[in-house]
């Protein structure tokens, strides 16, 4: 098996729910902080580390209940509070101290009342199924996500509460976020988060230009206001659209390239002067939830680090180093390590997906659009919401029925569910955009080139020296004003060469030919084209 670099843990913040024991956890809290005259700490070892830990208090908003819960426990507590355990490797071991994580513990209980900040009164929402228990949430940072249990049982014991009061979660308790990353030498990372880098295909080629979510941020000003590419770069999306690159993933994420706040004023030999390459789960972009069992924890793993190798390696970056640390970065808590129990890297495919759409967009421009469909897709570029046919006949001036059939036509092309119409992704959505624009400049230029050819014909040129004008105009090309000037050299400025360059240039030779004008003269006309590069007619005529 190939081994691969493994990311490390980031951010992590979860919503643990403990109801075996009721509101005990909670009234031992309490206990604690008053003994210790307002918080209790110490310090244990979990796994061979050092760790520290302080229990304290703060002010709660939840309601007083009285000398007796709704539920019908009796409630001794003269004040509300709610809890927080501080949790921290010790010093001597993380000299960054950013390995840590926070502790705050709430009471739950049925008919629960919270004070808002304008003095109103409401009932907080307890699920159904739960009596009486604690909410605990945790948030943290650089300490793997399956650790967070333990450390927290660990902790509690410390201050002495008893830690099987935190052994089994809820089936409620839920994941809010959680991140994996790599950190990249900034002189390899550009290509994750170039104009063409998987960032920016992701967010681009993706399933359906109106439906799901994804956005696309690139930032290249840190917050001093100096430019460094690639300071903050990030694509997110839903699980519709994670699925159109990951098809056994369904957690939403966001793919992130970012560099510290102070990366640009740090020495090369400095990890922070290197950007970061991460992958973080999105709770808020989907209507599930991720559970904290193991199963669930290990899944989340596997999908975030999934992601990240299939980005870097889309970059072209060696994620299988051998040899040193490859283009990796080591820092406080990423090792650049290799191993064979992470997860495949994906192929992302997104040039193949960019590919099949242009070739559907280049089928349907080339087999030819007709009126109501020019019409059609013209309004679904420049339209920002839903649109329903009835609105783009009415645009149009167009019998409904009409603007149907000329949807149906383009089903590559479009979504037609229920009374809406989309384009059927972002990137037909780009491409159509620019057929529809060029096609708009092509009327202009018709124009244009009738008023030409008509001036020739005023001049007394005859049709057929019209005809070249015309021709001129069409592929919007300038013609020197030496055509009556026969003694002086003919000179074309024309746009930027390409396939169709030979083709052009022999249709104008046909037409010259045809205007009685020597054939020699456009032989050997200079031409000039726009990426400053120079070529003699008779290149294209007499090719090889």
């Amino acid at each position: 098996m190939t081994a691969y670099i493994e990311p490390a843990p980031h951010e992590f913040a979860a919503n643990y729910l403990f109801d075996d024991h009721g509101l005990a956890p909670f009234f031992a809290a309490d206990s604690k902080v008053k003994a210790g005259g307002g918080s209790q700490g110490g310090e244990f070892t979990h796994q061979g580390e050092q760790w520290t830990v302080t229990l304290y208090y703060q002010d709660s908003n939840i309601v007083h209940p009285g000398s007796e819960l709704p539920t019908g426990t009796a409630w001794q507590l003269d004040e509300m509070r709610e809890f927080r355990l501080s949790v921290s490797r010790h010093g001597k071991e993380d000299h960054v101290g950013e390995q840590s994580f926070n502790v705050h513990i709430a009471p739950r209980w049925q008919g629960m009342q919270i004070e808002q900040s304008d003095g109103t009164i409401s009932e907080y929402s307890v699920p159904d199924g739960i009596f009486e228990a604690v909410n605990v949430k945790i948030q943290g940072s650089n300490i793997e996500f399956h650790r967070y249990l333990d450390l927290l049982q660990s902790a509690v014991a410390t201050v002495s509460i008893r830690s099987d009061y935190f052994k089994e979660p809820h089936e409620y308790s839920n994941v809010q976020d959680a991140e994996r990353y790599v950190r990249v030498h900034k002189d390899a990372s550009g290509p994750v988060h170039a104009r063409d880098g998987p960032i920016v295909s992701m967010a681009h080629l993706l399933e359906t230009d109106r439906e799901g979510y994804r956005k696309l941020v690139q930032n290249d000003t840190d917050k001093h206001g100096e430019t460094l590419p690639g300071y903050y770069h990030t694509v997110t999306l839903d699980p519709r659209r994670i699925r159109e690159a990951f098809p056994d993933h369904a957690l939403p994420k966001e793919v992130k390239h970012y560099y510290a706040r102070e990366a640009k004023s740090q020495p090369d030999d400095s990890p922070l002067a290197h950007p970061k390459v991460g992958a973080s789960y999105q709770v808020s972009r989907w209507d599930e939830t991720l559970g904290v069992m193991p199963d669930d924890l290990e899944r989340l793993e596997k999908e975030l680090d999934q992601t990240v190798l299939s980005v870097l390696a889309d970059a072209g970056l060696n994620i299988s180093p051998v040899r040193g640390d490859g283009p990796f970065v080591a820092d406080a808590y990423f090792e650049p390590q290799t191993t064979v129990e992470g997860p495949e890297p994906v192929g992302l495919n997104l040039t193949r997906i960019k590919s099949t759409q242009e070739s559907v967009v280049v089928k349907h421009l080339t087999d030819g659009l007709s009126p109501v469909q020019w019409e059609s897709l013209k309004t679904l570029v420049t339209d920002g919401g839903e649109i329903a046919p009835a609105d783009i006949a009415e645009n149009h001036g167009r019998h409904v029925e009409s603007v149907r059939r000329a949807l149906r036509e383009m089903d590559e092309l479009v979504v037609r569910e229920y009374a809406d119409v989309r384009l059927r992704s972002n990137y037909v959505a780009e491409l159509v955009h620019d057929a529809v624009s060029e096609a708009e400049e092509a009327v202009e230029r018709a124009a244009e080139t009738s008023a030409r050819a008509l001036q020739a014909a005023k001049r007394g040129m005859g049709e057929a020296m019209s005809n070249f004008i015309a021709w001129a105009a069409r592929h919007d090309i300038d013609v020197d004003d030496a055509i009556n000037r026969h003694g002086d050299d003919l000179k074309l400025r024309m746009g930027e060469p390409d396939r169709e360059t030979p083709r052009v240039i022999r249709k104008g030779f046909q037409i010259w030919k045809e205007a009685g004008l020597p054939v020699e003269r456009f032989r050997t006309a200079n031409i000039r084209f726009n990426d400053g590069s120079v070529a003699n007619a008779w290149r294209y005529l007499d090719p090889g």
